[in-house]
């Protein structure tokens, strides 16, 4: 039987919650948006929760309330998912990508300040693939310089650093509800912060620029229809009552991923709780040690899916996706981001996948990158060794500018 990459994890409490409001007059704007958005705050410990259609609606609509307009500067990563780039381009501004951390594979608060300008109006954080970023260090690079900070959670609902929520530590964060992340609401995101007008501005923006305390046909800005459904929210409020359980069993699988795959000389598992983190499990990414590379990736990929095993490729770098070769966009040198790229696979990871399956993976995963490694002895270990904490060259590869 084939194992899917992901999987939503639908409980019949959920179909009630969501049959519920099927049996209502009120499908859109009601007490289960209200309900679900109280819960998102009380969740993270902040005033203000603003559930919108998705993560990406999150995010554009943080950056337009932050002030970001055309020629302004937001460095972020390359290594994400195209949205966190896209959001900032919707205001006309400019994403700066710099480099990320070898180990958890977050934004490198060392390569910020370096890629400052008078330009730069804030810092957009991606907790990638649900590990905590290193919050302290990039809060204090942004009040030194007078930057905003806005938190890309979508991956990382749960996870914690030295006891701050990501997503609730920054001016403003977003989470995501999409079907492989850890709860879902269908489709689905949300803004946490604790400034009131960052809030009353989502609220207005989502709904067409429509004020809460104006008339049904009363417009004063230029807004979008970024409004989430009442089912939306009811299956969100749902599952959201039941995400510790799930964080746990998540980290359950992680656990026996890691530990089934402990032996394979050929690959770099994915980094356990680090000190003062706790992880939020939204994926399981193994890299390649440096003698396999992306011709590698896609055989094994390729060899797996004919065994009935879906792996996925978490990221191509979005300064090499072909849209930001046309996009304006400032890249400084990214040597671990595009040493990352082509190296990374994830596997099926989900809630309520089986032990036996998760043994079936790693089994097929052992297999193939022996016999792959075997089959190309041109590529000898090189002296860092495929272990090596950062699993990077000796010599990365420079990283090319693209245009501003």
């Amino acid at each position: 039987m084939r194992i899917p990459l992901s999987a939503p994890d639908i409980s019949e409490a959920d179909i009630e919650a969501v049959a519920g409001v099927l049996r209502t007059t009120q499908l859109s704007m009601g007490p289960a948006l209200e309900a679900f958005e109280e819960s998102i705050a009380v969740k993270m410990g902040v005033p203000y929760a603003v559930a919108v259609n998705s993560g990406t609606s999150a995010l554009h609509l943080c950056l337009r309330a932050l002030g970001v307009g055309p020629g302004d500067e937001v460095i972020t990563p390359s290594f994400s998912f195209i949205a966190t780039a896209n959001a900032i381009r919707y205001q006309g501004a400019i994403p700066v990508f710099v480099d990320i951390e070898p180990h958890s594979l977050n934004l490198d608060p060392g390569s910020i300040e370096e890629a400052i300008t008078p330009r730069t109006r804030g810092i957009l954080v991606v907790h990638t693939f649900g590990f905590p970023a290193d919050m302290p260090a990039i809060l204090r690079i942004a009040a030194r310089h007078g930057l905003f900070v806005l938190e890309d959670a979508c991956e990382a609902i749960g996870a914690e650093y030295q006891g701050g929520k990501c997503g609730a530590m920054g001016d403003a964060g977003v989470f995501a509800f999409y079907p492989n992340k850890q709860i879902t609401t269908g489709e689905g995101g949300a803004i946490v912060t604790r400034n009131p007008r960052i809030a009353r501005f989502a609220r207005k923006l989502r709904n067409q620029g429509r004020a809460e305390s104006r008339g049904d046909f009363e417009h004063d800005c230029l807004g979008y229809n970024y409004r989430i459904s009442e089912m939306n929210c009811a299956l969100g409020n749902a599952q959201l009552h039941r995400l510790d359980a799930i964080l746990r069993r998540r980290e359950t699988i992680a656990a026996i991923y890691s530990e089934k795959l402990r032996g394979n000389r050929h690959l770099m598992t994915p980094p356990g709780n680090a000190p003062g983190r706790t992880i939020s499990w939204f994926v399981y990414v193994v890299r390649l040690a440096p003698h396999l590379d992306r011709a590698d990736r896609e055989w094994i990929m390729a060899e797996m899916a004919a065994r009935g095993v879906e792996c996925g490729r978490y990221f191509t770098p979005i300064h090499r996706q072909p849209v930001y070769r046309r996009e304006p966009c400032r890249t400084r040198a990214l040597p671990i981001t595009e040493w990352m790229d082509g190296r990374t696979l994830a596997l099926p990871f989900f809630n309520r996948i089986a032990d036996r399956d998760i043994q079936r993976v790693c089994d097929a995963l052992n297999q193939l990158t022996d016999r792959r490694a075997a089959a190309a002895p041109r590529k000898a270990e090189t002296a860092d060794g495929p272990h090596n904490s950062a699993c990077v060259p000796r010599h990365p590869c420079s990283s090319r500018s693209s245009g501003s």
